[in-house]
């Protein structure tokens, strides 16, 4: 529920961001560029909240954190919906703006490394792919309603209406999902391995501090930070870019891009499943070195075919950079926080997922727009993604497999059928 409340907003943003820009920066010479910047410096605070939030989770537990995250985010988020226009209120509109957007990228930092951790926590070991890909269908599912929902707007309001008053309709419903997320996390209990810590242990470290996370686990910290680097520019520039790049950089019909878009997003949203069952089955990361190779071979034919103009090519090519990208997003929720001992598991995966976010990740479709735009080069998307890609596979080529084993500094995990075997066993030797 987190991580589509999260990606609810991401979703109407990027599907609003020509609507937004002309909104809150008319005037402004590119209001597209405008816009995403808007959209970009959510990332510039999501450091700081991961290490908030990150140390605290380590400290008090998973859940309140969770509870608190998920409240903060349907506030920001509600709250752009209630922002006057630059032509109502000047230049107090977009700072605004971006008021709403610092506080959203705060309390997003402590979002996706908790909920991540607290899934892969519960799971059982052979099981923890497959129900930590569950995180990630909560992300595409948060993405195709928001996007959905713009688009049906869209279609049915049309252009004006959706830039008097339309564009405000998504950002309001994000109040009541606020609330529905807000009741489910607080029925939720800890995690079993946080609970099962070493109370004194615990209390005499106080959690994890930066200092143990950084120089003590420094080698795991990169190579995750390396991974999510590969994870985010590319998820970024397939989900949140990829309807502005086909609308305004190849001038195809808007109402088009959003559907051709919306379409792939249903179809990741199907396999996501399937990739965290196979992660299970045969290892994580040959399936994140299956992503970065597809993205390194595939990436420039796929731009190619979205520029032939042709429907089904441009699916084809849509097509072709998700189910790239459902390798990465179906392993990488159940990867990443097994990398990390319970102790520092959410500071750590919160500083290092983060971080590498901020840097790479939201930044990722304005960095696309801008490299086009002085280069003139309609593939350079392209070549960002390949070489999001080859960071990627340095560093899932150096990292251990975490797949069927134990979570470090956890008890063992089995399964309900393997428990149940267990007690017929024990009840037949008695």
């Amino acid at each position: 529920m987190g991580n589509a409340m999260e990606w609810f907003d991401f979703g109407i943003y990027s599907y609003l961001a020509v609507v937004i820009g002309k909104v809150f920066f008319p005037g402004s010479g590119d209001e597209l560029i405008s816009s995403l910047a808007a959209f970009a410096v959510a990332f510039l605070v999501r450091p700081i909240g991961g290490l908030f939030f990150g140390m605290l989770g380590d400290r008090i537990g998973r859940r309140s954190i969770l509870a608190t995250t998920i409240i903060a985010m349907a506030v920001a988020t509600f709250s752009i919906g209630l922002i006057p226009s630059y032509a109502s209120i000047g230049i107090w509109s977009p700072v605004l703006l971006y008021v709403a957007r610092l506080v959203q990228g705060f309390s997003t930092g402590g979002e996706y490394s908790g909920a991540s951790t607290f899934v892969t926590e519960f799971a059982p070991d052979r099981r923890r792919g497959f129900l930590a890909s569950f995180l990630e269908v909560g992300t595409i599912s948060g993405f195709v309603a928001g996007a959905a929902l713009v688009t049906g707007l869209t279609a049915a309001l049309g252009d004006a209406a959706m830039e008097s008053w339309g564009w405000r309709v998504p950002f309001l419903l994000a109040g009541p999902l606020g609330i529905i997320g807000l009741y489910l996390r607080l029925r939720l209990s800890e995690t079993p391995a946080f609970a099962s810590m070493n109370e004194q242990a615990h209390a005499r470290s106080g959690g994890s501090r930066l200092c143990d996370i950084v120089f003590e686990h420094s080698r795991v910290v990169l190579l995750c930070m390396a991974v999510v680097l590969a994870l985010n520019v590319t998820n970024y520039l397939v989900l949140t870019y990829m309807p502005n790049y086909l609308s305004a950089t190849l001038g195809y019909n808007t109402t088009h891009s959003l559907l051709l878009s919306l379409l792939t997003m249903l179809v990741m949203l199907a396999a996501i499943p399937f990739v965290g069952w196979l992660g299970d089955r045969i290892g994580r990361r040959p399936v994140l070195l299956a992503a970065c190779v597809g993205y390194l071979a595939l990436s420039l034919p796929a731009l190619w075919l979205l520029k032939q103009g042709y429907i089904g090519a441009i699916l084809a090519g849509l097509l072709i950079l998700g189910l790239c990208q459902t390798l990465f997003i179906g392993t990488t929720s159940s990867t990443l926080p097994a990398m990390f001992p319970t102790a520092i598991r959410y500071g750590g995966l919160s500083i290092a997922y983060n971080v590498s976010a901020s840097l790479f990740g939201g930044t990722a479709p304005l960095v696309a727009e801008w490299l086009v735009r002085i280069t003139g080069n309609d593939y350079m998307p392209a070549l960002y993604a390949m070489l999001a890609a080859l960071v990627g596979l340095l560093a899932v080529l150096l990292m251990q497999e975490t797949s069927g084993r134990p979570l470090e500094g956890s008890a063992p995990t089995i399964s309900t059928d393997e428990a149940h075997s267990l007690q017929t066993a024990a009840a037949a030797a008695q």
